[in-house]
């Protein structure tokens, strides 16, 4: 029940390790066996991180449920990530990574030997030093060789038979047939030599390739064992970036406890120094964090009470406390785990065509070795240990290894880049999308732009100062809630500046507010304003032309009957927008700007953005229509948002991105979030698509071709089993390596 209750909390999807895998057969199997549990309704399998994600009906699956239906096909689930402690996972790998070293120590100590004697014994040097006839020394072979085969290949046998309990095959069958072959020939040739004879006598025993494959696989597989660990190293540090304990105050006594002790509204205090434990916001002091490693930002950013501070950044120089808003998994350090972890075990349009070749590759390999035996032996009329030999060969040169790590290793590598730039990737489907993109429509307010209105111009009249005309138009307008008088306020506040306080306030809904203050009557609204008050502004219609044509909303204030000056208001662009434009336009890309605003106002917000082109006028409600229009002219389209009105639009994009600074909504909606709100890292997002794309492909195309080409020169008897071996081993192991290039990928 307990288990039950686990899996159900996490809302229908879990990320589990799984155990046994060795290549992209093994993938194929996990996922088919986890589909066929009723009331699952997707699995992906990641073989780079030996993970799979599962999509399910809480109320329909159990995970014993789903723990059986891979354990019947011949594998085991772990526990759930993010149900056990960061250095749990990592001490399992650590165990296993310990075992496989241990392994691959012994099996080098005995083959070393094996090979060397094998070698040797074929001269007249050795029988004349070392007083073993033949037979004697292919016992020794034998007896250094069984450790080899029965310790540090027995994970190969292992595999080998649980998968043909099933009535499968994967590449432990192929290795273990292959080495198994090797080694029961020539144990039979040297125990019972009235079987085969003449075999041993001749020098044809194949301890030396039975042990050099194991070996070298071995070796392949240790090498491809760390590289691994580091394409996961993002999520490690994410991981990693929550401190063990947080320092809480509680009933006026402070004390460390665990940090998943924390509830919330708890005081928590954190010293210069120290990493936060969980999301709060500021109840006292002030200070810098660091949210580098979760926003990508690389300034420290100040903190002041009423501010929201991250869970997992660096509180750099100033002692605060906290109130606890988020703890455990709904912090937002959690949430990015979660999603990067997920992202990860998802699988990549351009995965299916190895997924085809997978599921038939291993019965195809075994009956071209078999075909290869059949054709040496009965039509070319060689000996069975020469037929034997190509056989084998055969089997182990085939590597579907690299064929299932092409695709995963890439992406793991890429979404985890990414992460650490403060971009979140949903899947890997839309990384792979990204690529593709050839327009991008940007919402205005908030995405373009700052999306908070702010006084751009204090325009005095006649007598009046710049200070002065702020200083009236503020008092008039402390009682005022529209946008502009918000604006105002803050202005005057950002300024050395006494605000007065107004008397008889009066506000006309449309048109403005009226006041007294220091006994002068205050007028501050607009033109009908003006009219409606009989206040000539005859001088100021020219300044006023020209501040509308820029997109700015004008504020005119009277003192006392006359006009006294002009004060505008504008939503300001964001520092980086008219980068991020000139950055996407350099890789090809159209931009658009869409907003509701009129199209003076929203084409003179684009174009010192830099965007030519401009969707103005239109409602929330028409925003995914226009996307619609932009994809039925064959465009792939990317939406740019940050409000709940913008969440169709990102529904409907080819790919949606949205601002980690924005609604909820909208990034539950995207496929992309950009953590710090900066429109500079779409570009990035694009090129690491492009990146990643491209290692991918060249990660299929020497799995691809490595097989292609080494197969039939296996089965011509061109390439001898250990070469094979090595081979084989070296194909992953330069998949893993390609795909760790992405994490020098650099902005």
């Amino acid at each position: 029940m307990a288990e039950m209750h686990d899996i159900t909390d996490l809302q229908g999807t879990i990320t589990v390790p799984v155990e046994g895998m060795s290549c992209a057969s093994c993938v194929l199997r996990v996922e088919k066996a986890l589909k066929k549990v009723e009331g699952v309704r997707a699995a992906t399998v990641n073989l780079a991180t030996e993970q799979t994600t599962i999509t399910f009906d809480p109320a329909r699956v159990t995970l014993d449920r789903l723990r059986q239906a891979v354990s019947d096909a011949g594998y085991a689930l772990g526990k759930p990530v993010g149900q056990d402690l960061p250095e749990e996972g990592a001490g399992r790998y650590n165990a296993g990574l310990h075992r496989l070293k241990t392994e691959l120590v012994v099996s080098v100590a005995l083959t070393v030997p094996v090979m060397v004697i094998s070698m040797l014994s074929m001269t007249s040097w050795f029988h004349d030093m070392v007083p073993l006839g033949m037979h004697a020394t292919n016992i020794l072979l034998l007896l250094l060789t069984t450790p080899v085969l029965l310790f540090s290949g027995r994970r190969f046998f292992a595999g080998f038979w649980k998968t043909a309990r099933h009535a499968t095959a994967d590449m432990n069958t192929l290795v273990a047939v292959g080495t198994g072959a090797a080694f029961l020939y020539s144990g039979a040739a040297v125990l019972f030599p009235a079987w085969l004879e003449g075999a041993a006598e001749a020098g044809t025993v194949y301890f030396d390739t039975a042990a050099a494959i194991i070996t070298l696989i071995l070796i392949g597989r240790y090498i491809e064992a760390r590289a691994k660990r580091r394409a996961s190293d993002a999520i490690r540090s994410l991981l990693g970036l929550q401190p063990p304990t947080a320092r809480v105050v509680r009933e006026g006594t402070e004390s460390d406890i665990p940090v998943n002790q924390v509830i919330l509204d708890d005081i928590v205090i954190v010293r210069p120094g120290e990493r936060v434990p969980v999301d709060g916001l500021v109840a006292s002091g002030s200070t810098t964090v660091d949210e580098s490693m979760v926003t990508g930002e690389s300034l420290p950013v100040e903190k002041s009470p009423g501010d929201r501070i991250v869970g997992g950044t660096v509180n750099r120089n100033g002692s605060v406390t906290l109130r606890a808003t988020a703890v455990g998994a709904h912090t937002l350090l959690a949430q990015i785990v979660k999603l990067v972890e997920e992202a990860q075990g998802s699988k990549a349009p351009i995965q299916s065509l190895a997924d085809r070749i997978a599921s038939v590759f291993v019965p195809s390999v075994i009956a071209l070795a078999v075909l290869t035996f059949a054709g040496w032996q009965f039509a070319a009329g060689a000996t069975f240990t020469h037929s034997l030999v190509n056989f084998i060969a055969v089997l182990i040169i085939a590597c579907p290894c690299a064929l299932g790590l092409a695709t995963p290793t890439a992406m793991t590598v890429g979404i985890g880049v990414a992460a650490s730039h403060g971009i979140l990737i949903r899947n890997a489907a839309s990384l792979e999308k990204a690529r593709s993109v050839t327009t991008i429509v940007m919402d205005k307010t908030g995405t373009v732009t700052e999306g908070k209105p702010a006084v751009t111009d204090v325009i005095p009249l006649r007598q009046n100062t710049r200070e002065g005309l702020l200083r009236y138009a503020a008092a008039v307008e402390r009682q005022s809630e529209h946008p502009l008088a918000e604006a105002v306020l803050e202005s005057a506040r950002r300024s050395p500046l006494e605000i007065p306080r107004s008397e008889s306030f009066r506000s006309i809904t449309g048109l403005g507010v009226t006041g007294i203050v220091d006994g002068r009557r205050v007028v501050a609204g607009n033109a009908a304003m003006m009219r409606e008050e009989g206040i000539d502004i005859s001088e100021s219609l020219a300044t006023c032309e020209r501040l509308t044509g820029e997109g700015k909303a004008l504020l005119l204030v009277a003192i006392d009957g006359a006009a006294a000056g002009i004060i505008a208001v504008a939503d300001r662009i964001k520092p980086t927008s008219e980068e991020a434009v000139r950055d996407l336009r350099k890789l090809g890309i159209e931009v658009i700007m869409l907003t509701g605003d009129n199209e003076t106002t929203a084409r003179a917000i684009a174009s010192r953005a830099g965007i030519e082109n401009v969707l103005a006028g239109v409602l929330p409600a028409g925003k995914a229509d226009r996307i619609r229009r932009l994809q039925a002219e064959g465009k792939t389209v990317a939406m740019v948002g940050d409000g709940v009105n913008d969440a169709p639009a990102l529904a409907q994009a080819d790919v949606g991105i949205a601002l980690g600074t924005g609604t909820d909504i909208a990034m539950e909606a995207a496929d992309i979030t950009l953590m710090k709100g900066d429109l500079a890292t779409i570009a990035l997002a694009i090129r690491l698509s492009s990146g990643t794309l491209r290692i991918i492909r060249q990660n299929l195309f020497w799995a691809f071709f490595y097989n292609v080409i080494a197969i039939p020169l296996a089965a011509f008897g061109l390439l001898t089993p250990v070469v094979a071996a090595g081979a084989m081993a070296l194909s992953s192991v330069s998949v893993v390596t390609n795909s760790l290039r992405l994490r020098r990928f650099v902005p």
